[in-house]
């Protein structure tokens, strides 16, 4: 070996030279020629597995390391090998790893608190990064500000928490980032919006999606599918943002542009996306894939997506809602309430969110009182105000106000029990009296009034409703709540009714004589002043009216509505006065004949008459002239003749 020797040292140093250099691949190959000669040489094994890390080859450096355990025992090398496990996704074994090192130092703590991070136990990786901070002294403390801020954006988003106030700067885009999501995710949205405003456009698609993410939740909807497609446009080489901006875009497309969504979703399964983001996300996505399959009618794909979810999630209620809701566009309610039912059943947990559903689809179907008995059982809402509302409603719509007056009466003994005397049981007591008395269970609701008024012996306006509701079912305890009903002189108000009456809105102004200067007192009246009454005046009748003819008693509708209207006749043409030749008519011609009429003399003698000849009286029917209507109507003016003789 001694030979050897010069030739190992040499290459010893061109590894010293490469590695300060970067060049690990050169490094690697000066590596690989020592354990050639020496296949277990501790230091050259521990030089290979750096090179290989730095080359990215995680891999077949944790082969090496799982080869020669001999030779290499966990405190040697237990932090690389914990780290080719992080970086090729084994996140499990790598908690396992790292939980074996007896000795935890800062590089040790900060993969742990990746790893713990990428298991999404957020608490546990909190503490750690609040230790490592606390307890170190070196150059990456805004780094691990920067981790701990992520730490607590991801529980504000996921677990819908409100994370303690570190006090952590904002002096990289990144902590202010982190910053925006925690407020993104506590619901204050326009404040996460003017930090992502501030943030460098270092970082440039990120922040978009992230703002258009915000104005999503905003509601504006085409801002943010507008900075969506600029940030596709963008191509950003991180596959977990591209997959997160196409996903939002589908939500926002929903069944409409299913040609743009459907190329939004190819993003959305890229390589190493199920690595970058957060379980809950990928579940999103999934979710989102099935909608879409169920939008574009590829029913089996929704059913194998749909599988697939149920498979990873058994006890989450989406995917059954998206197969209820698959069902329900084939048709199939009945299937689709029974299998809401049997997860109702499994996984009582998720019951209420399933049996408000399961009403709905009876409410669709008509079964009203179905309807009513499924939300009724649901016990996290039964005493809630709305739930109350929306019984009382079907119920009344129903026409079963016995059912509706007991939905009052067991919300009253609830809030009885629990919250006496809060506004919430004042308010049902007020409305189930009020119900009561619309629809005549005056005795019923007189307990409540009672309850009220009580409570309040000032509130005249419910006085005077258990006065009326006891009018008809006792009026001795009518007559002696009257009693306690202020007197006319408390109940006056200072009113000027001649201000009230001369008002804006005023119906009626009582007009007031007008004083003349200078008038004398009235004087006795005699016989002679006193007037005579006026003669009323007849109303005036129809011109054709007939006093024997009995009045038509269906004259006050409309003749479209009367009994005798049979409508207007088809199939006859009207009279068409002065179509073909000059003075033709149709229907009118017999009727303008003077020889076919009874009482026009003959033009030419009888036989056996004693004139030869004689004249007629009748005048042509071309030279007739239209009878006068009346002896008051003015005789109209003759119009000058135009056409040639005898036309008008």
């Amino acid at each position: 070996m001694a030979s050897g020797s010069g030739p190992v040292s040499a290459l010893w140093t061109e590894i010293n030279r490469c590695g300060q250099n970067g060049d690990f691949t050169r490094a690697l190959k000066a590596v690989n020629k020592i354990l050639h000669e020496n296949k277990d040489d501790v230091t050259a094994l521990c030089c290979k597995i750096v090179c290989l890390i730095q080359n990215g080859g995680f891999k077949e450096a944790l082969n090496v390391m799982n080869t020669h355990t001999k030779s290499l025992s966990s405190d040697m090398i237990g932090f690389e090998k914990a780290y080719c496990e992080y970086r090729l996704n084994r996140v499990e074994h790598a908690l396992k790893t790292l939980q074996g090192i007896p000795e935890q130092t800062d590089k040790l703590k900060e993969l742990y608190g990746q790893v713990l991070y990428r298991l999404e136990r957020y608490d546990e990786c909190r503490a750690v990064y609040k230790d490592l901070i606390r307890n170190s002294q070196d150059d990456y403390e805004e780094e691990r500000k920067t981790n701990l801020s992520a730490v607590l954006a991801a529980q504000s988003t996921w677990e819908n928490t409100s994370p303690e106030d570190l006090g952590l700067p904002e002096s990289s885009y990144e902590l202010c980032y982190n910053a925006a999501c925690c407020l993104i995710g506590q619901g204050q949205l326009s404040h996460a919006m003017q930090k992502l405003q501030k943030t460098s456009n270092s970082e440039l698609a990120i922040i978009h999606s992230q703002m258009a993410y915000v104005m999503q939740l905003q509601g504006r909807t085409e801002d943010a599918l507008q900075l969506y497609n600029q940030v596709i446009k963008l191509k950003p080489s991180d596959v977990g943002l591209l997959a997160v901006t196409a996903n939002n875009i589908i939500t926002i497309n929903k069944d409409q542009n299913v040609f743009d969504s459907k190329k939004k979703v190819k993003l959305t399964s890229a390589e190493g996306v199920e690595h970058k983001l957060a379980k809950k996300q990928l579940q999103a996505i999934e979710l989102n894939k099935a909608l879409l399959a169920m939008y574009t009618n590829q029913a089996d794909q929704c059913k194998k997506l749909l599988a697939s979810l149920q498979a990873q999630s058994p006890g989450h209620p989406r995917p059954v809602l998206i197969q209820v809701a698959q069902l329900c566009r084939e048709k199939q309610h009945n299937k689709a309430i029974e299998l809401l039912q049997r997860f109702s059943d499994q996984h009582p947990e998720s019951a209420s969110g399933i049996k408000l559903t399961m009403a709905q689809l009876y409410l669709t179907q008509g079964h009203v009182t179905k309807a009513c008995d499924i939300l009724k059982s649901i016990e996290e809402f039964q005493y809630k105000p709305g739930m109350i509302s929306a019984l009382v409603t079907m119920y009344t719509n129903e026409e079963d106000i016995d059912s509706a007056i007991d939905v009052f009466t067991q919300a009253i003994q609830y809030y009885q029990s629990e919250q006496p005397g809060s506004a919430i049981h004042l308010s049902l007591v007020r409305e189930a009296a009020n119900y009561k008395l619309k629809y005549g269970r005056k005795k019923e609701a007189t307990s409540d009034l009672e309850q009220l008024w009580k409570r309040n012996t000032n509130d005249v306006h419910t006085l005077a409703q258990l006065i009326s509701a006891y009018s008809l079912v006792d009026q001795d305890k009518a007559k002696a709540l009257s009693k306690h009903l202020p007197s006319p002189d408390t109940m006056s108000f200072n009113v000027d009714v001649d201000e009230l009456e001369n008002s804006h809105g005023a119906t009626y102004i009582r007009k007031k004589a007008a004083k003349v200067v200078g008038e004398s007192q009235p004087k006795e009246q005699g016989p002679q002043d006193v007037k005579k009454k006026k003669k009323k005046k007849k109303g005036k009748l129809p011109k054709n009216y007939d006093p024997k003819s009995t009045p038509d008693p269906e004259r006050w509708l409309p003749m479209r509505e009367r009994s005798y209207y049979r409508g207007k006749k088809k199939g006859k043409k009207k009279e068409q006065v002065g179509r073909g030749t000059q003075g033709a008519t149709s229907g009118g011609s017999a009727e303008l004949d003077a020889s076919k009429s009874a009482s026009s003399p003959p033009t030419s003698p009888q036989p056996g008459s004693g004139t030869g000849t004689a004249t007629s009286n009748a005048v042509p029917p071309r030279q007739q002239k239209p009878a006068a209507a009346g002896a008051a109507r003015k005789k109209a003016p003759t119009k000058k003749k135009k056409g040639g003789k005898g036309g008008w």
